[in-house]
């Protein structure tokens, strides 16, 4: 049987094109710019309460392939066990519809967050953007697939519909917890990690796969590159942790 390889990605790119300005309850003016600079740029921003004392983040999904409840409740957990936000951390969530198409590029993803997101960075608040797509990741191939990407400062993607063909059944991984796994190492990423703006405090970047961590057991880990795939990082049955190396860049750039 051919084997499947998983990856979770990283998008190293800038946009800067324009999008709706839409009206927040605080009555801040907003600059939609500042959230799309690039991934890893407001790392200190998310993990301390420098600048902004509390987090919303916006959770848009297509209709039908809405993350599970325990997904997000993980994510919210290490979010709360990260940064620093004593005003708090809140989600809003919606459906949208499908745009019909099969594969997206990173480009077109972007698109579909200009037109639709609605939380963007305030005077105290500080915006993230997680969107569960249909279809495919148009870097897929008939031997890997991409599960997520962090392609901004505060936004990212999960292609659902895989994540979907990959578990809940007999020799996957439950879904809750390959969900958790993959939004919360895209995130690590939008974090800094590993070395993407938040500096290193030891050498564990994987040389072999830059801006990972060289710890087999960590979030950060690249183990699709080996062979492993995802299901090997999750077959304990609970996503993995950050290692005390990506842990300790973390702290040392205002996170807990």
């Amino acid at each position: 049987m051919k084997k499947i390889i998983v990856f979770l990605t990283l998008g190293l790119f800038l946009f800067v094109s324009c999008t709706k300005d839409d009206a927040t309850t605080s009555g801040d003016s907003i600059n939609p710019n500042t959230n799309k600079q690039a991934t890893g740029s407001s790392s200190n921003d998310l993990l301390s309460d420098k600048k902004f004392s509390s987090m919303v983040v916006e959770v848009v999904y297509v209709q039908g392939f809405e993350p599970s409840t325990t997904a997000i409740n993980n994510f919210v957990a290490f979010l709360t066990a990260r940064t620093y936000k004593p005003n708090g951390i809140s989600i809003v969530k919606r459906a949208i519809p499908s745009t019909g198409k099969a594969t997206f590029t990173n480009a077109e993803i972007a698109e579909i967050e200009d037109a639709n997101r609605t939380k963007f960075n305030t005077s105290n608040q500080i915006a993230v953007w997680l969107f569960f797509t249909d279809g495919k990741s148009s870097s897929n191939t008939s031997t890997s697939v991409v599960l997520g990407t962090a392609y901004r400062n505060t936004s990212m993607v999960i292609y659902e519909e895989t994540v979907h063909g990959l578990s809940n059944s007999t020799f996957e991984p439950n879904r809750s917890v390959l969900e958790t796994t993959i939004i919360n190492h895209e995130f690590g990423h939008i974090l800094g990690l590993t070395n993407l703006g938040t500096a290193l405090q030891s050498s564990h970047e994987d040389t072999e796969h830059p801006k990972h961590c060289n710890v087999e057991s960590c979030l950060m880990y690249w183990s699709s590159e080996t062979g492993h795939g995802i299901g090997n990082m999750v077959s304990s049955g609970s996503a993995p942790q950050l290692d005390a190396q990506c842990l300790a860049d973390l702290r040392a750039n205002g996170g807990k």
